[in-house]
């Protein structure tokens, strides 16, 4: 039986989880929290009390945009505690997803809640507290863990994770970058200037103000009137003046290492 904690600012969205705690049977207690510098002295009591004592809490389930200290400068703090309880991130923003995985959240879950997907979320974290108590790995799904080969992204409500090899490039959106695959595309609250600097390492160039592309899913490199032009499975893509050298040149290097 899970000991929960509940973290949010706003006094509807509180109460609304904890009554969908409260009726999930895998839920032994769940108590709520206003702001995070409330649930760390909660959170400090439950350490000093131990995994086993009156006070201890397994998970917290945690807001992120609060005021004062938000959820993910509580995670931070957690992160520095030898036997922190685990984290689950409750909020209305999707944009924060690679931060919160990064601070090993165990699930991020948007709002407006739903029964169904915080129902998933408590068995991700009963199947990591019963691997704990027991002393072994529990078997883990990406989302449990950052992964730098792996992107997150919103399906249906669910966050589930892109595997970076599967994406063959990817289009500015304002604000928003799409990535794309054989399979489809996700949209995802990222600036392509983050992800061109977080995968160069990777194999992906910009070629274009809108797009970066991974070099291993470049088909073609065409000439045409002075224009240059890249072929990802059946998508033309120009390539802008500024950037045909370098893309030229990788090429190249790429194919005679």
């Amino acid at each position: 039986m899970l000991r929960a904690l509940a973290v949010d600012d706003e006094r509807p969205s509180l109460e609304e989880l904890l009554y969908l705690l409260n009726a999930d049977p895998r839920v032994g207690s769940a108590e709520g929290a206003g702001d995070a510098t409330e649930a760390l002295r909660r959170i400090n009591r439950a350490l000093e009390s131990g995994p086993d004592g009156p006070e201890a809490i397994d998970v917290v389930f945690l807001d992120i945009q609060m005021p004062g200290l938000d959820g993910l400068d509580l995670a931070r703090l957690l992160t520095g505690f030898a036997r922190p309880p685990l984290v689950v991130f409750v909020t209305a923003h999707e944009d924060f997803a690679v931060q919160a995985f990064d601070l090993k959240a165990v699930d991020y879950v948007l709002k407006p809640v739903r029964k169904e997907r915080l129902a998933e979320a408590v068995r991700r974290a009963v199947e990591l507290r019963g691997a704990a108590q027991r002393g072994t790995t529990a078997p883990r799904i990406p989302v449990h863990e950052p992964d730098p080969e792996h992107i997150p992204v919103e399906l249906g409500g669910v966050t589930r994770f892109v595997a970076v090899d599967d994406i063959t490039h990817v289009e500015a959106q304002g604000d928003y970058a799409r990535l794309h695959t054989d399979k489809g595309s996700h949209l995802v609250r990222i600036p392509l200037s983050t992800l061109e600097e977080r995968w160069r390492s990777r194999g992906f160039v910009r070629i274009h103000r809108r797009h970066l592309v991974a070099l291993r899913h470049i088909g073609e490199l065409r000439l045409d009137a002075g224009t240059v032009s890249v072929l990802i499975g059946s998508e033309e893509l120009q390539v802008s003046r500024r950037h045909a050298r370098e893309l030229r040149d990788l090429l190249m290097r790429r194919t005679t290492s």
